[in-house]
């Protein structure tokens, strides 16, 4: 499958370089690579990309904004912020405003695409040394909301053992083969899920399940 992208960053140079590497893959087609410090949210919301590669590094929250009005369309592609930083903090707004992976603008351009290649699977992906703190801030966030218990409630048996799963560190091919069922029947079970707590990514729901178990989370887990 053809993996439609479209590229926003600060630097032109930056920009042209993502764009002529990624269209060297035979599955990715670049709809488009846009070099802006302050980019309206009109600029994203045409076309038809399954991923947005986008800079963390914009001034003013401006990439907060741009997940937030990208998450709220539907059907919405998937977001991946590329920064210099990795801090949890960031990386938590930007996954609750809708952002599914994050990826340090110092990481191999492999690695960024297979990144690309997995959150269009389903993935959420995180710097690996990062993880566990994101999923601590991510619990202790939820920790102070209300409701949570009956929104896990309102799961199927089935999408319950699938987040379990996850939760427990299981990876989405093992799930599938763990659980007897197809990837693309997890696929639509983590999705239904998703859509009945409320959240963007499998990382958010995962953060709603720990309670469900007595293990912390693995430091080493970085695809949801």
């Amino acid at each position: 499958m053809e993996v439609r992208v479209f590229i926003l960053v600060r630097e032109r140079t930056f920009a042209d370089a993502l764009a002529t590497r990624l269209e060297a893959e035979d599955d990715v087609q670049v709809l488009a690579a846009v070099h802006a410090r302050a980019p309206s949210p009109h600029v994203i919301m045409g076309g038809q990309a399954d991923v947005i590669l986008l800079d963390g590094d914009l001034p003013d929250d401006a990439s907060l904004r741009l997940c937030e009005a990208v998450s709220q369309r539907g059907e919405a592609p998937y977001v991946v912020i590329i920064s210099r930083s990795a801090d949890p903090g960031r990386i938590v707004r930007a996954i609750t405003a809708g952002a599914v992976g994050w990826v340090r603008k110092d990481e191999s351009l492999g690695r960024l695409i297979d990144v690309i290649r997995g959150v269009v699977r389903g993935e959420t992906w995180l710097p690996p040394s990062e993880t566990g703190e994101v999923l601590r801030l991510l619990l202790r966030e939820r920790d102070q909301e209300e409701g949570d218990g009956p929104l896990l409630a309102t799961l199927t048996r089935r999408e319950r053992e699938v987040l379990v799963c996850l939760a427990e560190g299981t990876g989405r091919r093992d799930v599938a083969r763990h659980l007897n069922l197809s990837a693309n029947t997890v696929r639509t079970h983590l999705q239904n899920l998703m859509a009945k707590l409320g959240v963007h990514s499998a990382l958010e729901a995962v953060a709603l399940a720990r309670p469900m178990l007595d293990n912390p989370p693995s430091d080493e887990m970085t695809a949801y």
